[in-house]
């Protein structure tokens, strides 16, 4: 697995404007996936996953520790694009679409404790769910048809404060299912 990190390291599959800077983490013994969009300028500019705001959210939503979040025998971490793309006119652009299909399958042969994945967002969960016309909001709201394979999710930015005060049913159900399903899996 050493050698695929490496690669993925140093890809240089599509054109981006800033540079390339890969952002992910994984282990053998990763027990649970985190499969969310792209990293955003602020992780391409440490290099660490979820180091951000969004990261802050998701770290709660979990119910874990900084140190818990950032061990990789506990996170493997996948963007859907793992090189931030850039900004367009209402936020960052879309994760570039060679990056999943170029890695995720070798990648994920690798991961043989996972017990959970995350798919955050609309783009990963497009792309394993191969969903057609449902929104984010009623596949969250759906999330147990999903179980056991995939735990669905919003994207945790700061953002979306708007859609969790219209939709509290995700702090009063869904939330405390996943930070059971977290605990469980990590214990």
């Amino acid at each position: 697995m050493l050698q695929l990190l490496e690669e993925i390291r140093t890809c240089v599959l599509c054109p981006l404007p800033h540079g390339h800077r890969p952002v992910m983490a994984a282990n053998p013994k990763s027990k649970i996936v985190i499969i969310g969009q792209a990293p955003g300028r602020k992780v391409h500019e440490s290099g660490v996953p979820w180091d951000d705001k969004s990261g802050d959210n998701l770290r709660k939503w979990l119910g874990v520790t900084h140190e818990q979040f950032y061990d990789p025998t506990l996170f493997a971490v996948l963007p859907m694009g793992f090189c931030y793309p850039g900004t367009g006119k209402s936020g960052d652009l879309p994760p570039r679409p060679e990056c999943a299909p170029q890695w995720h399958s070798k990648v994920l042969d690798h991961l043989k404790e996972t017990e959970l994945t995350l798919l955050i967002g609309q783009y990963a969960q497009e792309y394993y769910l191969q969903k057609s016309e449902q929104s984010l909001t009623e596949t969250v709201k759906n999330y147990e048809a999903y179980l056991p394979n995939y735990f669905v999710l919003p994207h945790p930015s700061p953002r979306n404060n708007i859609w969790m005060k219209k939709n509290p049913w995700f702090g009063d159900n869904v939330l405390p299912a996943l930070k059971n399903r977290i605990a469980a899996a990590i214990s």
